[in-house]
């Protein structure tokens, strides 16, 4: 028996692993393919909770709890089987202690499930902030708000602190109980033996041997309450992980026509209204509008520049997120090359969009793999290089220590804003895409960094149709057209030249920041002259 469990043992332990290690992979790759709306509503910590200990406690679930369980009830049927041989009446007097406690199980269990699911939840949200107090680390000694983020901690795991103890508290009103059943049943079936052997029903060494085998049938008992238990943890834990898997994956390669290798990069939108999907969290600066996008039309002819300008919040990066399909228009249709964005794969899309983000995001990898992220192909060195001058950041990639082999550190924490900003473009102009995205990717470059990056993307953007995202009328006024939105419409659209001369926001906008540059200089002219080198 001890060789059979030891082996059954290794076998669940094996099997879990195995078993493990392939969920681990296939929620990974289930979490790649869900939609960008389901990664706004979900926290970041969470997601980590669910993917970390609540698998290991699914794994321990097979791997412990379900062969302690398959352990107890051959024990128990065991015991009972030569308990029957001895006395059925008395073997029946004696299980009558296995429903009732599996009955005052079931109602404990019940009550766990809740309280262990908030716990789980509490502990995830004290992930999240923990991680994005690791994060905002700079942020929070910039403002010396050290002591109101312990503060925040402190409450959140006050918080976390009373939810395990009504764990805690189950489990202390939970095993009195079941020890006071199993004691109860335990006399009952002792006297009720020795009356029979009084009697003469049976044997004295019937009611000693009886006697033995009624603790290895209640001893195993009541570990299945302990088991059981556990197993009600497992299942919260596996619930919190169905409920990922559950979720609907964006079809990445479902569409009605193939794209075609070259693309000409004609983009129309007509009447485009948007509005993010219910459950979503709210998004950092959009507006509050029922819907952040209404009647949305414009047309890019292949290689123009088009500029978008506007208020924080006004749908800019909104409007943008729909053509590579990150989020479903509702109403209108945006069509590429003559075709509406829906009849094309999104994975195919994709390939030929490029976009540089606002706020860079780089891997903890080597400069080198983070330029070359974005190919699908071998590059060669030279077109590594080529992308990086074409960025202006070649040169800083060889004074760093290894060069295009230098670890960056997580999220490019190791380079500066300007040196983040650049490698991402020039991760952006290796992938050579038809339709470039650029959400104000030029807001981390001081002016000199901005004029030789911009000289450099004249080139690339040519035959290519561009977008660019901007807060600075001197870094879009050689486009070939602008459009201005507020509240999520177009309320003014023409060249630079155009929009100047017209009353309105983008004029208002030009003035202003034409007045606040003037001053800036003349400020620094008055302090140079006031303080002569």
């Amino acid at each position: 028996a001890g060789l059979l469990t030891v082996l059954g043992g290794r076998l669940a332990a094996q099997t879990a692993e195995g078993w493990t290690r392939r969920l681990r992979v296939f929620r990974y790759d289930h979490l790649q393919h869900l939609p960008f709306a389901y990664h706004d509503r979900m926290q970041t910590g969470d997601l980590i909770q669910r993917s970390s200990s609540d698998v290991e406690e699914i794994r321990r679930l097979f791997a412990e709890h379900l062969m302690g369980l398959s352990r107890i009830v051959s024990m128990s049927s065991m015991a009972f089987v030569a308990m029957w041989q001895l006395s059925p009446r008395l073997a029946l007097v004696s299980a009558i202690v296995i429903p009732i406690s599996v009955g005052v199980s079931f109602g404990f269990w019940s009550y766990l499930a809740r309280i262990y699911d908030l716990f789980q939840d509490q502990e995830a949200r004290l992930s999240s902030l923990l991680q994005e107090n690791i994060y905002g680390a700079r942020v929070v000694r910039a403002f010396a708000r050290e002591q109101y983020e312990i503060a925040k901690f402190e409450r959140e795991n006050a918080i976390l602190l009373n939810r395990g103890r009504n764990v805690v508290r189950f489990h202390n009103v939970f095993w009195p109980s079941m020890d006071l059943i199993l004691a109860s049943q335990m006399v009952g079936s002792t006297l009720f033996g020795a009356w029979m052997a009084i009697d003469g029903q049976i044997s004295t060494g019937t009611y000693v041997a009886f006697t033995g085998l009624l603790g290895l049938m209640v001893g195993p008992v009541r570990h299945l309450g302990r088991i059981f238990a556990f197993i009600t943890q497992s299942l919260v834990s596996y619930e919190r992980v169905l409920a990922i898997i559950n979720e609907d994956r964006e079809p990445l390669d479902a569409g009605l026509v193939d794209m075609p290798q070259e693309l000409a990069g004609d983009v129309r939108f007509e009447d485009v209204s948007f509005i993010y999907p219910e459950g979503t969290q709210d998004r950092p600066g959009e507006s509050t509008l029922p819907g952040v996008l209404h009647g949305i039309s414009f047309h890019a002819e292949p290689g123009q520049v088009i500029a978008i300008l506007g208020p924080t919040g006004s749908g800019k990066t909104s409007m943008m997120n729909l053509l590579p399909r990150f989020y479903a228009y509702t109403g209108g249709r945006i069509l590429l090359d003559g075709r509406e964005l829906t009849e094309y794969p999104r994975r195919q899309l994709r390939r030929h969009i490029g976009v540089v983000q606002q706020e860079p995001f780089l891997f903890s990898r080597s400069i080198r793999e983070n330029i070359t992220y974005g190919t699908f192909r071998k590059v060669s060195e030279a077109e590594i290089v080529a992308a990086a001058e074409a960025a202006n950041i070649h040169e800083s990639i060889l004074d760093m220590p290894r060069g295009y082999d230098t670890v960056v550190g997580e999220q490019g924490v190791t380079l500066s804003g300007g040196q983040r900003q650049r490698v991402a473009i020039a991760r952006t102009i290796l992938k050579d895409p038809r339709i470039l995205i650029l959400d104000d990717a030029t807001s981390a470059v001081d002016t000199s960094t901005e004029k030789a990056i911009r000289e450099a993307l004249r080139n690339l953007m040519r035959n290519r149709t561009t977008f660019v995202i901007a807060h600075r009328i001197s870094s879009i006024a050689s486009a070939d057209r602008i459009l201005v939105l507020d509240q999520g419409r177009i309320v003014q659209t023409g060249t630079h030249e155009e929009l100047a001369a017209q009353a309105g926001t983008y004029r208002d906008v030009f003035r202003l920041q034409t007045s606040i540059e003037a001053e800036l200089q003349a400020d620094i002219q008055s302090t140079l002259e006031a303080h002569p080198a």
